[in-house]
């Protein structure tokens, strides 16, 4: 098997106001560095168009009609003081939507080992009702519940390490027993959520606050606990909230995270996945706004993941 890489061009035609951090250069950073003859060997595909109907597994239909609508309007459109749509958003997030989707397809099916969805804007933040934090909709969110209730999963985990708390997956996981969510996370920051504290419906979330300032050493510590709760869970699939934004040149937060990082976090999380479910792991894309920072760290990431997928 191999390592599945799933992409599409309309991720390009996502475009925000000049100076907004969550940008197209972002992806195109991304496709600088997986273009080196290391990548040769993913598996590339192009990522399906979702139907609309996977967004209402976790958000309302009003949600879905306003960011429709919204995307009809010419020019920039604010939906809040930071997340901004145009013309071709709405088809990037369903194209991020339906990459997730096929992405845990062909885990699931055996095509690849473990794949890597690059693509914007990113959705770790979107709550049931609202668009914010740059993301439209909740997609690993709308992933996880997909294989729960479609595709005969039982247990899934959801692992979020941007370095922003995911608070919509939070929402939309809060009361589903069969999802274990952890999600680390600089301490105080926007969104201001993700406190040890909470905990979920079932007991089922594990928040990993990171105080301003920690480097990988802190959150290796961090992980390394958590993983081990994680695995008692038995999870059938690993989805990943892969934000690159606890990088140390990030401009947006205060850790100090490197490359080497990621990449030990990544091998970390594909050996939980080793022992729970046979190496199946899915990744997406969420934050990391320093352009240079955030190619080499998607590198690291996936290097990782084409070597356990070999």
């Amino acid at each position: 098997m191999a390592t599945l890489l799933i992409t599409h061009d309309s991720g390009l035609l996502h475009a925000t106001p000049e100076g907004h951090p969550e940008r197209v250069m972002r992806l195109q950073a991304i496709h600088g560095a997986l273009r080196a003859p290391e990548f040769d060997g993913l598996l590339r595909k192009s990522a399906s168009l979702a139907p609309e109907a996977e967004v209402l597994r976790v958000h309302s239909a009003g949600h879905l009609e306003r960011i429709r609508t919204s995307a009809m309007r010419p020019g920039y459109v604010p939906l809040d003081a930071d997340t901004w749509m145009s013309e071709g958003s709405f088809a990037a997030a369903m194209r991020a939507i339906g990459g997730a989707n096929d992405a845990v397809d062909a885990v699931l099916a055996g095509a690849a080992r473990n794949a890597f969805v690059a693509m914007r804007p990113p959705g770790h933040h979107a709550l049931r009702e609202t668009a914010m934090g740059f993301c439209l909709f909740s997609t690993v969110a709308i992933a996880a519940k997909r294989a729960l209730d479609d595709l005969d999963l039982s247990r899934v985990a959801v692992l979020d390490f941007d370095v922003h708390h995911g608070n919509g997956t939070q929402e939309a996981l809060w009361d589903e027993a069969r999802a274990t969510f952890v999600s680390s996370q600089q301490v105080p920051l926007w969104p201001g959520s993700g406190l040890a504290a909470e905990r979920g419906g079932h007991g089922q979330i594990l928040n990993l606050p990171l105080p301003p300032g920690s480097d990988g050493q802190v959150m290796r510590r961090e992980w390394e606990l958590a993983l081990e709760q994680v695995a008692k869970a038995r999870p059938e699939l690993v989805l990943v909230s892969a934000g690159f934004d606890a990088h140390r040149d990030d401009p947006l937060a205060n850790l100090n995270w490197t490359e080497a990082d990621f990449a030990w976090l990544t091998h970390a999380i594909c050996d939980l996945a080793d022992d729970c479910c046979g190496g199946r792991v899915v990744s997406v894309l969420e934050g990391g706004y320093d352009l240079d920072a955030l190619g080499r760290s998607v590198a690291a990431h996936v290097r990782v993941l084409m070597e356990r997928g070999a």
